[in-house]
Formats: C-alpha cells, structure tokens, sequence
C-alpha cells in the first residue's frame, strides 16, 4: 500500500485538527515551499498560532519534531515532485533538456534544504578540528569516494597532510597511523556503509576525531558512532540510478569547510597557492 505523502496526511486530517492546528495546517498547504527555511517561531508568527501550537500540530500528525516535518516536506517538493532518480524515468517521455532542468531544480532544492538538518554547532566543532588537525583522512566508497577525493585535494592545497584512496585494503595501514589531535572524515549518504563503518571505528580506535557527513538518521550507525556529525537532508531514495543530489550535499559541506578553514589558514598559505598557480600556467601548453 502506498504511504500518504505528508500533505496529504495534513489534508486528510484537516477536520480532527484543534482550531490553532488548522491555521497551521492551512499555512504549510499553501506555503509548502517556504516552510523548510522558517523557524518555529516563523512558522508561528505567519500562521497566527503559538510555537507549542506548531510541536503540537507535528506530533498530531505522526511527525517527532519540527525538524522531521521540515525534512519531509523537502523530500517531497523535491524528490517526490521530480523522481529523476528513481528507474520509472524510462518510461517518461522527457527531453534532453527537460531532464536537465528537473536534474537542476533537484540538485538545487537539495542542496538548500541542507540549512534544515547541518547544526550550527556541530560544523564549529568540524570547524576547529580541522583546523588544528595534523592530519586529514577522507574516506567514501561509490558515489561518495568522489566527494571524499574532492576534500582529499582541496585540504592537500591548503597544506594539510591529507589522504584517501578508495581502496579499503589501502585506507587501514592510512587509518592505523592517525594519532589524537587528527580528523577522519566519514562520507557516507545511509551511514550503513559497512567499509566506511570499519575504517570509522578503526580511526577512533587511534584516537583521532570522526567527523560524519551523512543524511540525518539518528539510527544509522555512523550517525551514532561519529564524534560530529554533518548532517545531510535524505533527498533520494536507498536503490537508485546513481548518487546525484546526495552527492551535491556533500560537495556543498565540504566547499563550506574548505572556505571556512581557508578563512582561519589563508594568510599563512598563500605565498604557496600563488606559486602553485603559477607552476600551472608554466606547464600549459
């Protein structure tokens, strides 16, 4: 049987609501699209109610907190909308320009709803550790190893000692020589990735810090294991095409990482990206 999508299950339950619950109710029907980017008290203010009013609505209506019920309304304006992910695209008849347009609108959306599930303090603490980390270890397998070697080379431009390898057998004897004071990076969209899982508590084993960057699932194992947690909006499915928006989220935390430990390291490494840059304009040809 197919689940009801949450604003279906809000629309069905419209006349069970108390009065104050269907003010709520009929803002977030009319402003689906807004409501993932407001606070409760945003959200309380613009639908006339009181933010024990908005806790309220979301337990009425089977969702734990106003944080669950922000993610389920991104994944269906995004995923649920578009499914270009999933394997009924076949079946579609869309162009090659409409696919890239839905491909755009989703990578977009994903990307913005991650400003519903990264704690604030969570990426200070990223933030610190790697900025006084002796030494970086980026880890992901499949459509994440790309992320991890993405962060791999924009620490290395920054002086770090920084390593990865998609290799399992290659990342141990990496893992095995990290010491307390240094970071290992977990990249994983389900946090159920038994490679990653392994090398992740190897690394811990060492003593280091482990930073995850995985959708926000408090089950998850590496959710629970990790020492900070950099949590990504659950914006495709677990059997799919290929990694396209979840990929696009970690991308985007790791860019903001990048600048962020780049604003605290810069001055003192860029006499070396300068002379980098112009090795590279030597050897073009």
């Amino acid at each position: 049987m197919k689940q009801l999508s949450i604003l279906a299950k809000i629309e069905n339950q419209m006349e069970r609501f108390s009065p104050a619950e269907k003010k709520i109710a009929a803002y977030i029907m009319e402003h689906a699209e807004l409501v993932p980017n407001m606070t409760t008290k945003e959200l309380s203010r613009n639908a006339g109610a009181s933010e024990a009013s908005v806790v309220r609505f979301c337990k009425t209506i089977g969702i734990g907190s106003f944080t669950a019920l922000k993610l389920a309304l991104v994944r269906e304006l995004t995923i649920a909308d578009m499914n270009i992910n999933d394997f009924s695209v076949i079946e579609k008849q869309d162009a090659p320009y409409d696919l890239f347009n839905k491909v755009t609108y989703v990578n977009k959306a994903a990307i913005e709803a991650t400003t519903t599930t990264i704690d604030k303090r969570e990426l200070e603490k990223a933030a610190e550790a790697i900025v006084n980390a002796g030494k970086i270890l980026f880890y992901g397998v499949g459509g994440s190893a790309a992320s991890a070697m993405d962060a791999c080379y924009k620490f290395t431009k920054l002086g770090y000692v920084s390593a990865m390898s998609p290799d399992f057998h290659t990342m141990l004897p990496l893992a095995a020589n990290l010491k307390e004071g240094d970071v290992f990076v977990a990249i994983s969209t389900s946090g159920r990735t038994k490679d990653v899982l392994e090398i992740s508590r190897f690394a811990k084993k060492q003593h280091a810090t482990v930073i995850a960057i995985t959708k926000l699932d408090p089950s998850s194992p590496l959710y629970r294991e990790a020492d900070i947690k950099l949590c990504l909006p659950d914006v495709e499915q677990d059997h799919r095409i290929g990694s396209m928006a979840s990929r696009m989220t970690q991308l985007n935390v790791i860019d903001a990482l990048y600048l962020i430990t780049f604003h605290q390291v810069g001055s003192r490494v860029i006499k070396k990206f300068h002379e980098t840059r112009e090795e590279v304009v030597r050897l073009r040809r």
